[in-house]
C-alpha cells in the first residue's frame, strides 16, 4: 500500500513539471511596441490622399430614354446612335474645365441669339450648334479660317450678307453673323426638310450632305455614314444641349455670380458721311478704352474705321 502511494506521488509530481515546462514552451512571448511602431497621426497631406481614395471615382454616364435635337427625335435604340451619343456625353462631362467655361460663357451668349433665332424661326437649339463651333470665343479662328462664334468662311459670310473686308468683318459680328447663319440653316432645311440634316450640313456642307445621300441612298443623319467630323457633330450638340440643360446632374455646380454677364452697352451710329481715324480717340471720346470697344465690336478688324465704302455702322460703347 505504502509503495502505491510512493509511486503515485512521484507519478503525479512528474506530470506536474511536464505541465509546468509545456506551459512554457508553447506560451508566445509578451509583445512589446517598439518606438518606430507607435501610431503616428496623419499630415494634412494623407489625409486628402484618404478623402479623394474614399470620394473620387469615374462613372459611366445614364443615357436618357429619349432624346430629341429640334424636336425630331434621336434614335437611341440603334446601337451606334446610342454609343456615338454617350461618347460625346463622357468627353464633355470629363473636360470639366473647358464645359464649366461654355457653362459660364453662355450666360453671355444665349440671350443675344436666342430672340434671333426665336425672330427667324429656326429652332432655339441652334444656339448650341454656335457654342460646339466657336465655344463662344468671340474672335475664334479654325485652322481653315473659319472665323466668329459661327465659323464662317469668307466666301460663305459673303454669299449670306455679310462684309468681309481688311476694316470690317462681319463674322465676328455677334448679331449680324447669327442672322447669317439662320438664312443658311432655313435653306438647308427646305432643301431637306431635316433640322437634324441642316446641322450636319452646317459642318459639312450641303454639296457633301447631297453625296453622301446619293451613294448610300438614305435620307436621315442618323442612317449615313459621315467622316469622322460630321459624324460626331450633332451628337456633340446633343451632348452640350443635354449637360448645360441639367448641369448638376452632370457634376457641374457653377453659382449665378460665376457666370459671365453680358456687358452692358449703348449703340453710337456711325453715318455713311463719317469716318474714326482713330478708335483710340473715338473710345477717350465716349470715356472708354480702346481694348473696350474692341472688345464690344470685334467686327472692327483695324485702329480705324475709315468707312470707305461709305456705308453706315452701329458701334457699341459701354455704359
Amino acid at each position: 500500500m505504502n509503495r502505491e502511494i510512493r509511486i503515485w506521488s512521484i507519478s503525479t509530481s512528474i506530470l506536474a513539471v511536464g505541465l509546468i515546462i509545456n506551459l512554457f514552451v508553447r506560451s508566445s512571448e509578451p509583445v512589446f511596441l517598439q518606438p518606430e511602431e507607435t501610431p503616428q497621426e496623419e499630415t494634412p497631406q494623407e489625409e486628402k490622399i484618404k478623402t479623394f481614395e474614399q470620394f473620387y471615382g469615374i462613372f459611366s454616364l445614364p443615357i436618357p430614354e429619349q432624346l430629341d435635337f429640334a424636336g425630331e427625335n434621336v434614335p437611341l435604340k440603334k446601337y451606334y446612335v446610342r454609343e456615338s451619343f454617350d461618347r460625346e456625353l463622357l468627353v464633355n462631362t470629363y473636360w470639366q474645365s473647358q464645359t464649366i467655361l461654355l457653362i459660364k460663357r453662355a450666360n453671355r451668349y444665349f440671350p443675344v441669339i436666342e430672340p434671333i433665332l426665336k425672330e427667324n424661326k429656326v429652332p432655339d437649339d441652334f444656339k448650341y450648334l454656335a457654342l460646339i463651333e466657336s465655344g463662344f470665343v468671340p474672335r475664334a479662328v479654325s485652322p481653315a479660317g473659319a472665323a466668329g462664334i459661327w465659323q464662317f468662311m469668307k466666301d460663305t459670310a459673303k454669299e449670306y450678307g455679310l462684309e468681309v473686308s481688311n476694316e470690317v468683318d462681319e463674322r465676328y459680328h455677334v448679331e449680324k453673323s447669327t442672322e447669317a447663319a439662320c438664312k443658311y440653316l432655313k435653306k438647308a432645311y427646305n432643301k431637306y426638310r431635316s433640322w437634324t440634316l441642316a446641322a450636319a450640313a452646317y459642318n459639312a456642307g450641303m454639296g457633301g450632305i447631297d453625296r453622301q445621300m446619293s451613294i448610300q441612298k438614305q435620307k436621315n443623319y442618323y442612317d449615313i455614314l459621315f467622316n469622322d467630323e460630321t459624324a460626331r457633330y450633332v451628337f456633340r450638340i446633343l451632348a452640350i444641349k443635354q449637360i448645360l440643360s441639367d448641369p448638376e446632374q452632370y457634376g457641374f455646380y457653377v453659382n449665378k455670380e460665376d457666370l459671365y454677364r453680358p456687358i452692358p452697352f449703348k449703340i453710337v451710329e456711325i453715318p455713311d458721311s463719317v469716318s474714326i481715324e482713330n478708335l483710340s480717340d473715338f473710345a477717350q471720346e465716349h470715356k472708354t478704352t480702346y481694348r473696350e470697344i474692341k472688345d464690344l465690336n470685334p467686327w472692327l478688324r483695324e485702329t480705324a474705321l475709315l468707312n470707305k465704302t461709305k456705308k453706315s455702322y452701329s458701334v457699341k460703347v459701354p455704359k
